[in-house]
């Protein structure tokens, strides 16, 4: 007997039951009992209470706000953002709104932009969930424990990081070798600066420890701030004296992370995942060619993460009944975060003000998308030694 049916029946049997006797009402409960399946106490419940009339359809109609141009509009939006979660563009988005409107790529009537900035995570989250993709495979590591000078390099963990001024670099070589390690394949050299999250990437001639040092040297000069320190893993491309000599020569701090310790180097880590692997892949590139595509491609990178693509950082983490709850501060590009930084000269302010206003988002995500098309037409393939 279905819902609707058993309703039809309590209507029927109600009024029978309030004008019968107390010994029918006995016959017309254990009738009501054996036809609805109810218990015997719920049955009782339901006769000597008045029957409320529900609606049939099931559902409550809900009024829809967010519709139309609202969310078309947060779908532009998040594209241009590469498809960031909710927690980096909530915050970051009237600035975003602002950007695109100034290079005329985006037009939101006035009805629809309070909507649009009103708008909590939650609904973004499920406005945004037809269109959301699915993440790629992860690969494989090449770091192999460098054994030189490990003794003379200082070790420093993430917990060191708390009162790091801008210029303080987390480093790593990010493999491109596709299935296979052998022979020479490419590697991108990313570099994270502690404080204000910005990132730089370099593809150096080779993993050789003299590409890696002329490398590093070269992307010093990219960073809005001067270069304080640098921290690494404890691959031989960064454990050996070409580089130990580098900085002590520049008075640079050396230091290095533990051996298998991840999260010594979270920082970059994050950002291997969300800038290299991201939009390079885990495919293997080798040659000349395959090296300037890539370095033409971290060109625009550079700018679209740098500028546009909202951060959050780890501020505190309690341990609550075996539990950790980590806390994050409100997510800022880190361009906001150098604006913000004392630390970071007014000349070196303005000039990225002066940038900014000449960047425009979408033709940054454009000229990205037809780099990759080209880098993808150079992926080299290599058998795996069986």
């Amino acid at each position: 007997m279905t819902l609707v049916t058993r309703r039809e029946l309590l209507k029927i049997v109600h009024d029978r039951y309030w004008r019968a006797s107390k010994k029918e009402k006995i016959h017309i409960l254990d009738e009501f009992v054996a036809n609805t399946g109810y218990h015997r106490k719920y049955a009782l419940t339901l006769l000597n209470h008045k029957v409320v009339e529900r609606p049939t359809s099931g559902h409550r109609r809900h009024h829809v706000v967010y519709t139309g141009e609202v969310v078309e509009a947060l779908t532009f939006i998040w594209k241009v953002e590469d498809r960031i979660s909710s927690w980096r563009l909530h915050p970051f988005l009237p600035e975003m709104v602002a950007v695109l409107e100034r290079q005329g790529e985006l037009q939101v009537s006035e009805t629809t932009r309070p909507l649009l900035l009103a708008m909590s995570r939650s609904t973004m989250d499920r406005l945004l969930k037809p269109a959301r993709r699915a993440l790629g495979p992860h690969g494989r590591t090449t770091t192999k424990p460098g054994t030189l000078l490990k003794k003379s390099i200082p070790i420093r963990t993430w917990a060191d990081w708390d009162d790091a001024k801008p210029g303080f670099l987390e480093i790593d070589l990010v493999a491109h070798c596709g299935e296979s390690t052998e022979g020479e394949y490419l590697g991108t050299l990313n570099c994270v600066d502690v404080s204000t999250a910005w990132c730089e990437c370099i593809v150096p001639r080779n993993r050789g420890e003299r590409a890696v040092q002329a490398a590093l040297a070269e992307l010093r000069q990219r960073f809005p701030m001067p270069l304080l320190g640098i921290d690494s893993d404890n691959g031989p491309e960064f454990i050996n004296n070409l580089l130990k000599r580098y900085c002590d020569q520049e008075k640079l701090t050396f230091t290095r992370s533990r051996p298998y310790y991840k999260n010594d180097q979270a920082r970059v880590e994050g950002k291997n995942w969300t800038v290299v692997r991201r939009y390079v892949g885990y495919d293997r590139y080798e040659g000349d060619l395959a090296r300037l595509a890539l370095n033409d491609l971290y060109k625009d990178v550079r700018l679209y993460v740098n500028f546009f693509q909202p951060v959050m950082k780890l501020i505190g983490k309690t341990r609550v009944d075996g539990k950790v709850k980590k806390v994050y501060d409100t997510a800022q590009t880190p361009y906001q975060r150098v604006l913000a930084s004392p630390d970071v000269s007014k000349e070196a302010k303005a000039e990225l003000k002066a940038l900014y206003q000449t960047l425009n988002p979408v033709l940054l995500y454009d000229k990205i998308q037809k780099h990759l098309d080209r880098i993808w037409q150079m992926r080299a393939t290599r058998e795996t030694a069986g």
